[in-house]
């Protein structure tokens, strides 16, 4: 998560009696990338295996593992208690070639991956909507993106992880081995122990580039219909969708869809480097906006102007990064909401369920007259796991500013979603009751029966797993 701003009062050095191989803790105000809710911890930030060991065999406080800080809510959130920061652990350790087996710490973005192995030929085989995610947090949340409809969830795409129970010991997790912990692991939310390497499978590419179609669509069935007629012929899909057009151009959308390109399909001036795409400089939001540059109004002229400056259909050829990772073009875009935050909200349903559901919520938010700035929707494929996210259906993403009422508004979403079926991403969430999470979740007693063996004494725990209530009895 984030550390809140520097001139903070909570910022300070907290001075601590530790072993040699201690590091140093500081204590500080933290918020998920949301910057709701702000949590006060002891932050560890070690360097070397030893001093992990270190953090984790100190347990006279709860713990939970900390990555990039792009979960949006409260996952690795552990409010008075201790926080252990991985972003220095970040060796890449091995990789094999010919397998495209890449070993790494957990602390390890995909963007550094990208940097170094994309021209290289190879490339992330599922990645999230921004590049800045570690090795463990993608791990931890069972990240999906776009092309989850072919590819599935990250855990299809790795092999193994090491993880480093409260005893300190490492236990090697594949599906062969402790196979138990690592599918309560996967999706786990850093609950059962510190994730310290993984092995995963990268994917080969012939360029760096995507090619294919954006379509533009009037309403919710014209998006579900160019959904199901692309699925075959295009490995990733999104669409953009805006929530507050109503009746007959409910939902309404602009639907991106595509394949990495090969080298000879590549225009001329592009086969030269086809791995090498010219890198843009991406500018930053410099402060936090006033919380009325962004309602209704500028919402909806910011979606009527997407909506038209499109074409009902176009072909292209681009970068992976304005594909993949639009949001990454804008450092510190979070800031647009204010320094009262954000909550993104993000549900699927089966696919039965898909198209009543999406309407139904959509109708909701449209009547409503909240602005979410940011709405997703995509269709997911076969997913494996106990806390994994994903089902066969489709997941709508949400930002809404904090705002009155909004909490409130979003339990009557939860009611519609679970009626149906479906159910919340853990990853993004900062507010769910833990009995609409329990009755969204059908495998967490299973889980919690992993959790309960790895971990008896709840030693890992953050504010989320405390606010859903999700440790076992």
């Amino acid at each position: 998560m984030n550390d809140a701003d520097s001139n903070d009062p909570a910022h300070r050095i907290a001075p601590t009696a530790r072993p040699s191989s201690m590091p140093a803790s500081k204590h500080a105000a933290l918020s998920g990338w949301g910057r709701f809710p702000i949590c006060e911890s002891d932050i560890y930030r070690p360097e070397k295996f030893a001093e992990l060991s270190a953090v984790v065999a100190a347990n006279s406080q709860k713990l939970i593992a900390r990555g990039a800080g792009r979960a949006y809510g409260d996952a690795a959130l552990n409010g008075d208690n201790r926080v252990v920061d991985l972003q220095r652990l970040n060796r890449m350790l091995e990789f094999d070639a010919d397998s495209g087996i890449l070993r790494a710490e957990a602390g390890v973005t995909i963007d550094e991956i990208i940097r170094v192995f994309t021209p290289r030929g190879f490339f992330p085989a599922v990645v999230p909507g921004t590049r800045f995610v570690t090795m463990g947090g993608a791990v931890a949340a069972d990240i999906h993106g776009k092309s989850h409809h072919r590819d599935s969830s990250f855990g299809t795409h790795l092999l193994w992880f090491d993880l480093m129970l409260v005893s300190g010991e490492l236990k090697r997790c594949s599906r062969e081995e402790n196979g138990e912990l690592f599918w309560a692991t996967l999706g786990g939310m850093g609950l059962t122990g510190v994730i310290v390497e993984v092995a995963i499978r990268l994917r080969r590419i012939e360029s760096a580039y995507i090619q294919g179609e954006t379509i533009r669509v009037s309403n919710v069935d014209e998006a579900l219909e160019q959904f199901e007629g692309t699925d075959n012929k295009y490995e990733a899909s999104m669409a953009w969708i805006d929530c507050l057009s109503a009746k007959g151009a409910l939902g309404r959308s602009v639907l991106q869809a595509g394949n990495f390109a090969s080298v000879e399909s590549l225009p001329r001036n592009l086969r030269s480097e086809p791995l090498h795409p010219k890198q843009s400089s991406a500018p930053a939001v410099p402060f936090n906006l006033p919380n009325f540059a962004l309602n209704p109004l500028s919402v909806r002229i910011f979606n009527y102007a997407i909506y038209a400056t499109h074409r009902d259909k176009t072909h292209a050829t681009v970068s992976y990064e304005p594909f993949f990772f639009p949001l990454d073009s804008i450092h510190n875009w979070n800031r647009i909401y204010g320094k009262r935050g954000f909550t993104q909200y993000q549900c699927v349903w089966p696919m039965a369920e898909s198209r009543a559901g999406l309407i139904e919520v959509l109708e909701a938010i449209s009547g409503s007259g909240r602005a979410s700035f940011l709405a997703v929707l995509k269709k997911f494929g076969a997913q494996e796991g106990m806390l994994s996210f994903p089902m066969p259906g489709y997941t709508l993403a949400l930002d809404f500013p904090v705002t009155d009422g909004l909490l409130e508004f979003l339990d009557g979403l939860d009611q519609m979603v679970l009626k149906r079926g479906g159910r919340i991403y853990l990853a993004k969430d900062a507010r769910m009751r833990p009995d609409t999470f329990h009755a969204m979740y059908p495998k967490l007693s299973e889980w919690q029966t992993a959790k309960a063996k790895a971990d008896p004494n709840n030693h890992f725990s953050s504010t989320l797993s405390r606010r859903l209530q999700m440790d076992p009895a």
